[in-house]
């Protein structure tokens, strides 16, 4: 399907992003299947040591990539989450997990991987009195017991603005932090349970405050029906709480329930996005259609760290 050039300074070009009409998926939105040794060894780990992978779990579109390069995104404090937002493919319901001896289990996948960078998230986990941080922080001990020279990045929920829990995470030194809001202010509410668009930037900006060193990092899924003014005042939003790392993706819908994809974005449309990230400061913009919080993750650090030294 060829798609038709948008004016980002009409109305018409602004209308196109709430058009109710269910589109195609377009050629550019292609996923390579690799199924080699790499990925099948990382595949049998994983089940090996009880542990899940946010790649599997929110059906990411670039785990066959990913595994095949010995890279994965290890997701802890089990596999059900306690929100239920309207674009996620994790299960909802009531946790029934908590597994002490995990941080140990992720370390060890990890050394055996071989990882340079290993990025950590998790379910949310509203049923903990601190969502699970202090989870999170015996996780990136561990990694770094076992690897001190692997860099650690986590990906974390917001802990319901528990900034004391936030605090304990930033204690633990992780080398990247980062934290999601997804999408733009007026699409929040819609798109996210219980998160809020707000406390999503106030994360980030106590984070900076906590430990000014540890550089933040943020994503914005396109194609729910955000504008495109709105996607360039999120980035200046990020920006004001000092976020120095962003990724922008097309949002795939991951089943029939899910929120419907509203708009197919370009490729040249993310490279026009990535100029003005850059424009606006950020150390390092990852813009693509298939394009994930974590992908290529490793080379985002090294990048932002070339142009923060600049």
């Amino acid at each position: 399907m060829e798609h038709a050039a948008v004016n980002h300074d009409s109305k018409e070009g602004q209308n196109m992003t709430t058009n109710t009409i269910k589109e195609p998926k377009p050629d550019w939105i292609r996923i390579k299947l690799t199924t080699g040794d790499n990925y099948q060894e990382i595949k049998s780990m994983m089940r090996s040591k009880t542990l899940h992978t946010v790649c599997e779990e929110a059906r990411c579109p670039n785990i066959y990539e990913c595994w095949a390069n010995r890279t994965a995104t290890f997701m802890i404090l089990g596999d059900i989450c306690t929100r239920a937002c309207r674009f996620c493919a994790v299960n909802t319901g009531k946790p029934t997990e908590l597994d002490l001896q995990e941080p140990e289990r992720v370390a060890e996948a990890a050394e055996n991987m071989g990882l340079r960078h290993c990025v950590i998230t998790s379910v949310a986990r509203d049923d903990l009195a601190d969502g699970g941080a202090s989870i999170f922080a015996e996780t990136i001990k561990a990694v770094r017991t076992r690897m001190p020279l692997c860099s650690v990045e986590v990906l974390i929920p917001d802990f319901m603005g528990n900034w004391d829990a936030l605090q304990v995470v930033m204690d633990a030194k992780p080398d990247i932090l980062n934290h999601n809001i997804e999408t733009v202010e007026r699409m929040s509410n819609r798109v996210r349970a219980k998160a809020k668009y707000s406390r999503s930037l106030e994360l980030l900006q106590k984070a900076k405050q906590m430990a000014p060193s540890i550089p933040t990092k943020s994503s914005i899924m396109l194609g729910v029906g955000e504008e495109w003014d709105e996607i360039l005042q999120a980035m200046d939003d990020l920006r004001a709480v000092d976020c120095g790392i962003l990724t922008l993706g097309q949002y795939l819908q991951p089943s029939p329930k899910h929120l419907n994809v509203l708009k197919y974005y370009h490729p040249d449309e993310f490279v026009v996005l990535k100029e003005e990230g850059m424009k606006r400061g950020f150390n390092h913009v990852e813009s693509g259609p298939l394009v994930r919080s974590s992908y290529h993750a490793h080379e985002q650090v090294k990048s932002a760290e070339a142009v923060a030294k600049s």
